[in-house]
């Protein structure tokens, strides 16, 4: 399953104890939260590897199976090395069924290709968020919110404050704002276009005026 996976208490900590367990292609890592203390936990590095690959696997609850018992967690925090494929270091918290979790969900795009402002206004879409912060009950979370664009012309926006969230959750933001989620814009070439199709116009209006006006003198 691709929100499940396993582990197993960490015994040995320390900078050399780490180095030792990558080498031996185990992830250290920790469990915090809830009634019980924090937990130093290892898990193995290719299955955790595939496991971050998964967009799931960032913004679900979690079933960790340590050692044969099973608790539901989120995925916290990822360390990754700077330029090689390894998987330093996981965080996970625990679950609480009875409290809200706070956690940062991805945005999936629909039907932009269709919306007037794309179709008709040769408008293309301007993503400004690619996740959104939510708050609910771990059995609401979903594993994504979509964006429809299909209403949208070119130059209008999408607001956190238009989206439909799946019931119990809500979005977290600043009072008194409303971020932009995406928008539909002209593509700069063809603004230019336009002004330059404008300033052609322009003189010949003026040349086409100029011997009315001379004759009216006359």
């Amino acid at each position: 399953m691709l929100n499940e996976f396993n582990a197993q208490p960490r015994t040995l900590q320390g900078t050399g104890a780490s180095r030792r367990l990558r080498k031996a292609n185990r992830v250290p890592g920790i469990v915090y939260g809830g009634q019980q203390e924090a937990q130093p936990i290892e898990v193995d590095h290719n299955e955790i590897f595939h496991k971050l690959k998964q967009e799931v696997f960032h913004a679900s609850v979690l079933n960790m199976n340590l050692n044969g018992v099973k608790q539901q967690v989120l995925l916290r925090d990822v360390q990754r090395h700077p330029f090689k494929l390894q998987v330093l270091h996981v965080d996970f918290q625990r679950v609480d069924a009875t409290r809200k979790i706070h956690i940062k969900v991805p945005l999936h795009f629909i039907n932009g290709d269709i919306s007037k402002g794309v179709k008709e206004q040769d408008g293309i879409v301007s993503t400004v968020m690619t996740e959104l912060e939510i708050q609910c009950l771990p059995a609401d979370l979903p594993e994504f919110v979509k964006v429809d664009l299909k209403d949208l012309s070119a130059g209008q926006s999408v607001r956190v404050s238009a989206l439909t969230l799946p019931k119990g959750v809500e979005a977290v933001i600043h009072r008194g704002e409303d971020p932009v989620v995406a928008s539909i814009l002209i593509p700069r070439a063809a603004v230019v276009e336009e002004l330059e199709t404008d300033a052609q116009v322009a003189p010949e209006a003026t040349t086409a005026a100029a011997p009315a006006a001379e004759k009216e003198k006359k």
